[in-house]
């Protein structure tokens, strides 16, 4: 959860991250192994790479590549069991070089939350196993890579496949999976323009804009015994 308020705030926030402070503290298994060093260490780079991805994403206010300040503190309390205690300060730069701070304080069970997200990660997995996608021309469908990036909506530290950027923000992640599915079966991903509605009528008759395709002109996605034909209304 610390890392979704970590995406959500690099790419939300009104100004300029440049303090984050994180500290937790739980009592189950995971607090038992963070104590050891080696493995806090494993931990603090994952958390970390919230922040780098979020540098990395954004050359206009991190234009020399400088990282806000992060800290990382994860103690180990038998007590409170499952239970977790996250407490999070976030401190950007905002106009006339004033400062915003944000704090957030969250008691969660650990393995409640954890629990569904495997269930998810499993299911969308084995989605993506099932899926073809042939282009127009293309003798031969194709697979997904085997590192699926569509995961990352579920996972702290996303991987991609070599070359392809890295989208570590929220908002981003989860208008994938949700294009992805609508693709499926064969809708039009949403971008949320909407711009017929901002000047009062369509654009051109017929086509609503919010959904204009950005597909090739023939695309065909295969689902097990399902097919989906996408077409450009241009062509």
């Amino acid at each position: 959860e610390a890392e979704r308020m970590k995406a959500v705030v690099s790419t939300q926030s009104t100004g300029k991250p440049v303090s984050i402070v994180s500290y937790n503290h739980l009592g189950n298994n995971d607090g038992k192994n963070l104590s050891a060093p080696s493995q806090f260490r494993s931990k603090e780079i994952s958390k970390s790479n919230v922040v780098d991805d979020m540098v990395e994403s954004n050359k206009v206010l991190y234009p020399d590549g400088n990282k806000p300040d992060h800290c990382v503190v994860i103690k180990y309390v038998p007590y409170v069991q499952d239970s977790k205690r996250a407490m999070d300060e976030y401190i950007s730069e905002i106009f006339m070089n004033g400062s915003n701070t944000i704090v957030c304080h969250n008691t969660c069970e650990d393995s409640f939350l954890a629990s569904p997200l495997i269930l998810d990660l499993v299911i969308l997995a084995e989605l993506c196993e099932r899926i073809t996608i042939q282009l127009d021309g293309e003798p031969q469908p194709r697979r997904f890579t085997s590192i699926l990036s569509i995961l990352s909506y579920l996972l702290k530290a996303p991987l991609v496949p070599q070359g392809t950027p890295v989208i570590n923000a929220l908002f981003k992640q989860r208008a994938c999976i949700e294009n992805f599915i609508r693709a499926c079966i064969g809708l039009q991903p949403s971008n949320h323009m909407m711009l017929e509605h901002k000047v009062g009528a369509p654009l051109v008759q017929g086509m609503n804009m919010s959904n204009a395709p950005v597909f090739p002109s023939k695309t065909m996605i295969h689902t097990e015994k399902k097919i989906s034909h996408v077409k450009n209304p241009s062509h």
